[in-house]
């Protein structure tokens, strides 16, 4: 199995505003295995609070090549991804691009979309939401007139509490769809956080995500107790041996393949989050649509999607799962359902 990767950056339409930063790009690395004539395709898509960079993909990348390289048979996911994952800590992102390019590699051999061989109804993937970010009024408005053909609107909060009720009121100045929230661990106190979650009730919004500091679990379970909305853990939540501390301090969990080093790991995290009766959401960085189209053949087991990373960059340098009157499309092409422009 050959592996080949390269070094992409991801330019946003809009500058991109959460609890803690702002970018107007992502770096990110594109990834391919080859064997036997097919080519499996993968991606890294690195946010600074990851951690990871280009260069630390790389060196990870470079220190895999010789084990799959080695790799008798490829559809032994089980034996190979663990071997991958036990290279070096961290590096979920890198570990995910291979991920995905060997799932879709798989697929290809196999003649199928991986929502079918998981045996999932694509007619069940759910509406996504359209995120804005934190940003102007002015520009928010432009940014909520533009996501009018979605059904469910993400808005990032967590600056402050007067910018957080500015955002949510501008936006309803433009359109009463629902609404979510990310906080991005914005909420320091357990007392603001429920004044504001109280008022947030009262416009419309489906859910709060990870509204305090990802340690604070104890905070955040006494404000789950009183809040009026569910609470769904996003940063709290990075492996899948995190999701069973969860259950009793959020109502869900925001499964990211970029977190969860990929498909595999993410698909296991669903199971295990339904078995202990917990709501589940599928969410992304900014990514190309390769990587969103990987995520999506997860999305028929989901209650929330928000797969709109892809419509968040310029050029977007491949073509797959798309979203049709808001809702997730998976196409039937084989693997994980995207191809290069």
């Amino acid at each position: 199995m050959q592996l080949r990767f390269v070094r992409h950056t991801l330019a946003l339409r809009h500058a991109f505003g959460i609890a803690s930063n702002t970018r107007t790009s992502t770096p990110a690395m594109l990834v391919e295995v080859e064997r036997d004539g097919l080519v499996g395709f993968g991606e890294a898509a690195m946010p600074p609070y990851l951690g990871e960079t280009q260069d630390t993909a790389a060196a990870f990348f470079t220190r895999a090549q010789p084990l799959l390289a080695a790799v008798a048979d490829p559809f032994q996911l089980e034996e190979i991804l663990p071997a991958i994952d036990a290279l070096a800590p961290g590096n979920t992102a890198a570990k995910a691009a291979i991920d995905i390019a060997l799932h879709d590699w798989i697929g290809k051999k196999l003649g199928a979309p991986w929502h079918r061989l998981w045996g999932l109804d694509a007619a069940k993937a759910p509406v996504t939401s359209f995120t804005i970010g934190i940003d102007t009024p002015e520009i928010v408005r432009e940014k909520t007139r533009e996501a009018a053909p979605y059904r469910i609107l993400k808005v990032k909060l967590g600056r402050d509490a007067a910018t957080d009720r500015l955002l949510v009121s501008t936006i309803r100045e433009v359109t009463d769809v629902p609404l979510t929230v990310d906080a991005n661990q914005g909420w320091a106190s357990r007392d603001d956080a429920l004044r504001l979650i109280e008022w947030l009730a009262t416009q419309n919004v489906l859910f709060i995500e990870q509204p305090m500091p990802k340690a604070a679990l104890d905070d955040t379970a006494w404000l789950r107790e009183r809040s009026p909305l569910p609470l769904i853990a996003d940063e709290s939540l990075q492996r899948v041996g995190d999701v069973p501390r969860l259950r009793g301090v959020f109502d869900g969990i925001n499964i990211k393949l970029m977190k969860s080093t990929g498909l595999r790991e993410a698909h296991q995290s669903i199971i295990l989050a339904r078995a202990l009766g917990m709501k589940v959401m599928l969410g992304c960085m900014t990514e190309t649509s390769c990587a969103i189209s990987a995520a999506a053949q997860l999305s028929p087991l989901v209650d929330w999607a928000d797969l709109d990373g892809a419509l968040l960059i310029k050029d977007d340098p491949f073509d797959g799962a798309r979203i049709v009157d808001g809702r997730v499309t998976l196409n039937d092409r084989p693997g994980i359902g995207a191809v290069k422009r």
